[in-house]
């Protein structure tokens, strides 16, 4: 049955969920629904995809049609945030949608109440609503008086939809323990990601071929990152733990994969330890770039304080590269450490985590990665193996398939 879906998310930036907000757009048109995707202005250095999503075709000729909400802010503000729940509002009851979708935590709360006043609103019919955790947006590095607002605004709003999805077990334990929703509301579907592309590089893009294009020797111990140059994603820890381990091995090379608004700061800290000529910094790369950039890479350090589950975790392993990562959120789903978590079999282990913000414990990973090539090309090899499954786009698609018809249901009561 064709079905009208309308996706709602905040900000098209190059990130984690809006990959996997279009990549549902695009496998949804793929099996011919009607879709359509609406957003707040997009702006900043991260990148954008608005081009891949506006410029889709799929074979069966089905589009994603675009809608741009101008009040739809990421920031909390009163005004605008009114202004944006009445033209989201608007939208729903002109397009009249079977499913309303909605992701990240702004456009999930007033994208939530617009949708399920056009619910109660209608008589011929009511929309089926489900919401995705991509991260939450509460967190211990916040105001208490932040936390709250956010935690109430999700309380809210959990009540206004009929299913809600996580990218990670983690994330639905974080939103129960501050008893938002009910458990019978959740469901845990991976983050889809475009796997082949991962799996299966052209000539061009090979480990042999991105080292030579980076400029790494084949002695050279690669320590790459793939992440925006911003707050929380750790990079300061980074070089806290490992400035002296790379002044100290001239063939250890870090590799930075992003852009952000910390960029200036943070590469300006490098130049004054000294380590320019150990870091390579792409700057923004193209989604379908970041596999390639994966491949120049001996392990991924993922030192984030804070995530949904990381899409760069399972991506690095998807390229055979295993992978060094903080205990954030979801991470350890995909990092599997047999040291670290008790109910991992060795013989299952993906890569090595840390606690949070721990800079002592982030260096003896990098270190016993470096120490242990062989055990480490064997994590990448069972990473690949089990990514190649868990986190395939149509996976995630068809799941999300069984969840639209769950909750048509439920509208429908």
């Amino acid at each position: 049955m064709s079905l009208t879906i309308l996706h709602i998310s905040t900000r098209l930036i190059q990130g984690g969920s809006q990959e996997n907000t279009v990549l549902s757009c695009e496998g949804q048109a793929s099996l011919g629904h009607d879709v359509h995707l609406a957003y707040g202005p997009i702006f900043g250095p991260e990148g954008s995809y608005f081009d891949r999503a506006n410029d889709f075709v799929a074979s069966n000729g089905k589009k994603i049609a675009m809608h741009e909400v101008p009040s739809m802010v990421r920031e909390i503000s009163p005004i605008k945030d009114a202004k944006g729940y009445l033209e989201l509002k608007k939208l729903i009851e002109e397009l009249k949608p079977d499913v309303v979708h909605t992701h990240s935590s702004k456009a999930g709360v007033i994208g939530r109440a617009a949708a399920w006043s056009a619910c109660k609103k209608s008589k011929e019919k009511k929309p089926a609503v489900v919401h995705t955790i991509h991260g939450p947006p509460f967190h211990r590095y916040l105001p208490k008086w932040k936390n709250t607002i956010y935690i109430v605004s999700e309380q809210f709003a959990a009540k206004r939809c009929h299913v809600i999805t996580s990218v990670a077990d983690a994330m639905t334990a974080q939103f129960r323990a501050a008893k938002i929703g009910k458990d019978e509301q959740f469901v845990t579907v991976r983050s889809g990601m475009e796997t082949e592309k991962f799996l299966n590089p052209i000539a061009s893009e090979t480990r042999e071929a991105m080292r030579a294009e980076l400029g790494f020797g084949a002695d050279d111990f690669v320590i790459g990152t793939v992440a925006r140059l911003a707050e929380h994603k750790g990079h300061d820890d980074l070089l806290d733990a490992l400035g002296d381990d790379l002044k100290a091995n001239p063939s250890w090379k870090l590799l930075w994969v992003g852009d952000g608004w910390w960029s200036d700061r943070l590469l300006g800290r490098v130049k004054e330890m000294g380590l320019s000529d150990q870091v390579v910094a792409t700057g923004l790369v193209p989604g379908l770039r970041v596999g390639a950039m994966m491949r120049a890479m001996d392990v991924l350090l993922h030192p984030s304080y804070r995530e949904g589950l990381p899409r760069t975790v399972p991506q690095a392993l998807l390229c055979g590269v295993a992978v060094v990562a903080s205990d954030a959120d979801g991470t350890r789903e995909a990092c599997l450490d047999s040291n670290y978590l008790d109910d991992v079999d060795p013989a299952n282990a993906t890569g090595v985590l840390f606690p949070i913000g721990d800079v002592e414990k982030l260096r003896d990973g990098v270190r016993w990665m470096f120490e242990h090539p062989a055990e480490r090309k064997l994590m990448g090899i069972r990473g690949r193996a089990m990514c190649s499954k868990m986190f395939a786009t149509r996976t995630m698609v068809d799941d999300l398939e069984a969840v639209y018809q769950r909750a048509i249901g439920m509208s429908k009561r």
